[in-house]
């Protein structure tokens, strides 16, 4: 429901329309103005899909001037695009642990490459996503490996809006997972989902964003469930090119018939290399039994491209 009232506050770009000429020839001049090169170019140019109904018009964006924004380390995505023409790759290592009922859970995750590119429109990104992982389960002293891929993840972001005082900057990222994945490491079924994504600069050091999702999600006894996440984060600009993040972030299954509600904490710093790179570290710990006990990791991102004017 609130995406949907965001959705409804929001007004599409009005410049291109045609009032009826002195001769009546309204389709003749409609036609003319909705597909103009100058008005094709603009529509792929601006930085999103909608705007607030109190913007005078849509800003753009046509390369890799904008500034560096990535959807790492924390959970909350980003609520912007890459731009049209730009790659952007983002890596990853995470290492969790979890002890429960005598049973032990190392995993780590080694690259975890999502590429993002900006397709079509500045406000349009394709996403995928793969995640290698090792997992070792000791219990009674006895250990179990296993070693493969969890399933591939695919969605698009879809920049919404700017934001405009109060009004946020937002996004909405259709997704899912497919089952490609190894083993158990699998759900085998498909879990399509939708992420939206919020945020708001507060001033010039302090920004703060937000997400809501939900997913179908597959339970420990093969049947299927709604999983909602919430997110918050605050972002501290602590230097030049040195930020800094804390956050929360839960997942609560609906219809679940193993699967808990489980509640997390993290925090963790990003360093800006250059324009088109920034390496990040961080660590988090679970808030309650049923999630995991604590987690670190750290990873870089890389941008390409030079945009599409």
């Amino acid at each position: 429901m609130p995406a949907l009232l965001a959705l409804l506050l929001c007004g599409t770009d009005t410049s291109g329309a045609v009032a009826r000429n002195h001769r009546g020839n309204a389709e003749s001049s409609l036609f003319t103005a909705e597909y103009s090169p100058d008005r094709a170019r603009s529509s792929r140019s601006r930085k999103t899909l909608f705007q607030w109904r109190n913007e005078t018009s849509f800003s753009a964006t046509t390369d890799r001037d904008q500034p560096f924004v990535t959807d790492r380390p924390d959970f909350t995505e980003a609520a912007t695009t890459v731009g049209r023409g730009v790659a952007q790759i983002e890596f990853g290592y995470t290492y969790t642990y979890n002890s429960d009922n005598g049973e032990r859970t190392r995993s780590q995750s080694f690259g975890q490459p999502l590429l993002r590119y900006g397709l079509l429109a500045d406000w349009l990104e394709f996403r995928i996503a793969l995640f290698p992982t090792v997992t070792r389960i000791t219990t009674a002293g006895e250990s179990t490996t296993s070693r493969g891929t969890e399933d591939l993840y695919i969605g698009c972001k879809i920049a919404l809006t700017e934001q405009q005082g109060m009004l946020p900057e937002m996004a909405l990222i259709p997704q899912t997972n497919i089952p490609t994945g190894s083993g158990s490491l699998s759900s085998n079924e498909l879990e399509p989902g939708l992420n939206w994504a919020y945020a708001w600069d507060v001033n010039d050091l302090i920004s703060a964003a937000g997400s809501t999702q939900g997913n179908r999600r597959i339970d420990d006894s093969g049947e299927a469930y709604l999983e909602f996440a919430q997110s918050w984060t605050v972002a501290y600009h602590l230097a030049d090119k040195l930020g800094a993040y804390t956050e929360w972030f839960a997942f609560f299954p609906s219809g679940a018939d193993t699967a808990r509600v489980q509640h997390y904490g993290n925090g963790g710093l990003t360093w800006l290399v250059s324009d088109n790179m920034q390496f990040d570290v961080f660590a988090g710990i679970g808030l309650n039994d049923a999630a995991d006990d604590y987690f670190f990791g750290s990873g870089f991102s890389i941008r390409f491209g030079q945009g599409i004017e």
